[in-house]
Formats: structure tokens, sequence, C-alpha cells
């Protein structure tokens, strides 16, 4: 098992406003530091790659995917989108943890928080986020 460390969850959540690659059609590197513009159609592509990569165990490159989703949500102006690409790339850290649990949380933990300070999040979006805060903070409070 790969070990994620906390710099390079930090690096990957530092890169939320570069897009991972493939948004909108176009191709970008994510070390090439090229932000995409913001579209409904970037969000769209966002929202599918990193679904794709969920379902592959890609949870590196949905996380990327995920990051990039909220910050095309944000561009758009829409609070429940935000809310839930941040929910999701936290739940893909929580993943990452379950697997290796040397993986960070405190990254998905404020991933959670800042998800949770949206206004305008849907209802069902805050009792998920708040689930998943709870579940993050009892694993940063444990032993270890």
């Amino acid at each position: 098992m790969k070990r994620i460390s906390v710099m390079a969850l930090a690096a990957i959540i530092a890169a939320a406003g570069a897009a991972a690659t493939a948004v909108a059609g176009q191709t970008a590197s994510p070390a090439s530091g090229a932000i995409q513009p913001v579209s409904w159609d970037g969000w769209l592509a966002a929202k599918a790659k990193a679904e794709e990569n969920d379902a592959a165990g890609n949870f590196v490159a949905a996380l990327q995917y995920y990051l990039e989703y909220a910050r095309q949500a944000e561009g758009l102006n829409s609070p429940a989108r935000i809310a839930w690409g941040k929910n999701n790339a936290a739940y893909m850290i929580i993943k990452m943890h379950r697997m290796d649990p040397t993986v960070d949380l405190a990254p998905a933990e404020k991933l959670l928080a800042e998800g949770m300070a949206v206004t305008g999040a849907g209802e069902d979006c805050r009792k998920v986020m708040a689930m998943n805060l709870e579940h993050v903070r009892t694993c940063l409070r444990a032993p270890r």
C-alpha cells in the first residue's frame, strides 16, 4: 500500500485551484499550474472525472477532481455544489485513511468545516458533512 504523506495531501489540497486534467475538453497537467476557466462544462467534466476515479478506486485522482468540482462551483456561485464538492473531497481522504491509517485526516476536517460554513448548503448535505466531520474528529482524537 502506498503511503500518502501529510505533505502530499497538503500539496493536493493546495492544487485545488489547478485543474487535475482534461477539464472541459482541455488537457492540463496538475504540475503545470494551468487554471481552467470556470464554466458549467468545466464543473460537469470535473464531476464526471471525480465519480469515474472514485468508482475505479483511484481516490487521489478523485480527490483532485472533487477539489476542481468545488472550485468550479465557487466560480459559478453555486453554494450547494460547493458544499457537496468539499464533502466529497473530504470523503476521498476518509477512504484513503480507511485503507492506510497513516493518511492524515486533518485536511478532511478542514474541508468539512469549510463545507459546513457554506451558506446555502442543503440540509441533506449538512447532515452528511456533520456525520463525516464527527467520524474524522473521532479518528483524530483517538490515541495513535
